[in-house]
């Protein structure tokens, strides 16, 4: 008896465009998530309020740094341009934000800042697929398929 329709084997070939549709949501989310602070003064000011409040050394360096890495990362993995170092980088955000903020309010609630953390593991380590500006920039290097062959 067959047993290949136990793991789907035939799902693998759209691998690349499920890398596709997560990347443009997490992408347009963080986008959305600090497009007000990038747009007014006044909202980057509360979040630096926000982050004094909570505990965070220098907040007036790290609202803005947090703020313009989640963007940058955000674009980066729309376009699927440097997955890998925006990956590593959202996890690392929001690692922080989990242990700042999140974790001590339940489940619930931190789970937006885990599934980032989850989402920036995946794209660092599988990086952007086939879909994606990394991979007309890799064309003759060797490949990253290895672990969907």
């Amino acid at each position: 008896m067959d047993k290949k329709w136990l793991v789907l084997p035939q799902l693998a070939g759209g691998a690349d465009l499920a890398l596709l549709l997560a990347r443009l949501v997490v992408g347009a989310f963080l986008i959305f998530g600090v497009w007000d602070n990038i747009v007014s003064a006044e909202r980057l000011a509360e979040f630096e309020k926000f982050l004094t409040i909570k505990g965070f050394v220098m907040p007036g360096l790290m609202a803005p740094l947090s703020v313009y890495a989640q963007f940058l990362v955000g674009v980066a993995f729309i376009a699927g341009f440097a997955t890998r170092w925006a990956g590593l980088i959202c996890a690392f955000n929001f690692v922080v934000a989990l242990v700042m903020v999140d974790a001590p309010l339940g489940i619930r609630p931190a789970f937006p800042a885990t599934a980032l953390v989850l989402f920036g593991l995946i794209f660092a380590t599988i990086g952007a697929g086939g879909f994606a500006l990394d991979a007309m920039l890799s064309k003759g290097a060797p490949s990253d398929k290895g672990w969907r062959e």
